[in-house]
């Protein structure tokens, strides 16, 4: 086999040029794949970060409308020992209000919450644009759409009417951007006990939020079905992100399958370029090949020596690739910027993506390389040395 693997390097090195230019084209292609690979992933990342990063994955809350979950620590510790990959479970009371302010009124959706814990969740602290969040009693932070349009200010006093005609004084002490204007239309966020004592509803949430491992986020429904198991409570409205997004799901569907179509026919023209000019190279070495034979080389020998030239192929195209690759990256996220200087697209190398994508293109060259190698087995050497 030492033998087969010299002669494979004295042929692609007899032949510097074309073993370039093939080197190159399987570079291209491995670089293709990684870049495509690595762009949709980064931009799938960056519509669910959007998207689900900052807002329940799962959430639980009692089928009637209207109706509170009561005990609510005690299902908080039932959900957090019934799946590991459950994390940041938050507490929340909701409860449709009215804004009344100079004369004018529209509507909110009040929403007190467990603040240390919804940092997990709403990252509150990095969503506000001023001011600071709620410490005491009756303290509320609203969208930044009230503070533009209502002319509110950090320190005023608003009147927050409620369902049961109850009229109530908070002090705003902040406003938050979630870049999304429904919400920042809509949402006033307080601290739960505060929400619990206007609203007369001591020990009770209108639902319990939670988010999901990074790793496992298209997994919620598969977990969230195991948590309805668990919790065992048919008065349970047991929800998730992905049939909350249908619409979402299937646009990162569609992205995930044109990425992998796109590598799949990169692939494919990677082994058909290099299956073509290794079967040339049969026939240019074709000479050779007859002497050999006719010294007493094996035909497993002679096959050996165009795999082992698929192989070096594969392995200088792939390495060629992953630096190709790489730069285009670098320059993607160095050159596609917004106008605030963030990358229109962030790109993150995953090095197991990458590694896989070499490995692939080294394959590919050893199963293009099968066919010459098959070839060479037919050549006999007494007609070649009588033709040349």
């Amino acid at each position: 086999m030492k033998l087969a693997f010299k002669i494979a390097v004295r042929f692609l090195g007899s032949s510097k040029v074309q073993t370039l230019f093939i080197i190159l084209g399987i570079g291209i292609g491995v670089s293709v794949q990684i870049f495509i690979g690595s762009l949709i992933t980064g931009l799938q990342t960056s519509l669910i970060d959007k998207t689900i990063g900052n807002s329940s994955q799962i959430t639980v809350a009692e089928k009637e409308q209207g109706t509170y979950i009561t005990d609510y620590t005690r299902w908080m510790d039932k959900i957090s020992s019934s799946d590991a990959k459950i994390n940041h479970i938050v507490p929340v009371l909701t409860s449709p209000a009215f804004l009344k302010q100079n004369n004018a009124s529209t509507s909110l959706l009040l929403k007190g919450m467990d603040l240390k814990k919804a940092a997990g969740i709403y990252d509150l602290k990095n969503r506000l644009t001023s001011g600071s969040l709620p410490q005491k009693a009756n303290e509320v932070i609203l969208g930044n759409t009230f503070q533009k349009e209502y002319n509110i200010k950090k320190g005023d006093t608003i009147l927050v009417l409620l369902p049961s005609t109850k009229e109530e004084k908070m002090v705003v002490t902040g406003f938050f951007d979630f870049k999304v204007s429904a919400l920042n239309d809509s949402w006033a966020i307080t601290n739960l006990q505060t929400a619990q004592t206007i609203l007369d509803q001591k020990n009770a949430v209108t639902s319990i939020e939670m988010q999901v491992d990074k790793g496992r986020i298209f997994s919620a429904d598969a977990i969230a079905q195991k948590l309805e198991k668990n919790l065992n409570d048919s008065s349970f409205k047991i929800t998730n992100w992905k049939s909350d997004n249908e619409s979402l799901l299937s646009g990162l569907n569609g992205q995930s399958i044109s990425s992998y179509m796109i590598q799949v026919f990169v692939l494919i023209s990677v082994v058909l370029g290099i299956a073509s000019v290794l079967a040339i190279t049969v026939m240019q070495k074709s000479k050779q090949v007859g002497i050999l034979k006719a010294m007493g080389m094996k035909d497993s020998i002679t096959s050996f020596v165009f795999l082992s030239e698929g192989f070096l192929l594969g392995i200088f195209g792939a390495i060629a690739g992953i630096a190709f690759g790489i730069g285009l990256l670098y320059s993607f996220s160095t050159f596609a910027l917004n106008p605030d200087k963030t990358p229109v697209v962030p790109v993150s190398l995953d090095i197991k993506f990458i590694l896989f994508s070499g490995g692939i293109a080294i394959v590919s060259c050893l199963v293009a390389s099968l066919i010459p190698a098959l070839k060479s087995k037919s050549l006999n050497p007494i007609d070649i040395i009588k033709n040349n």
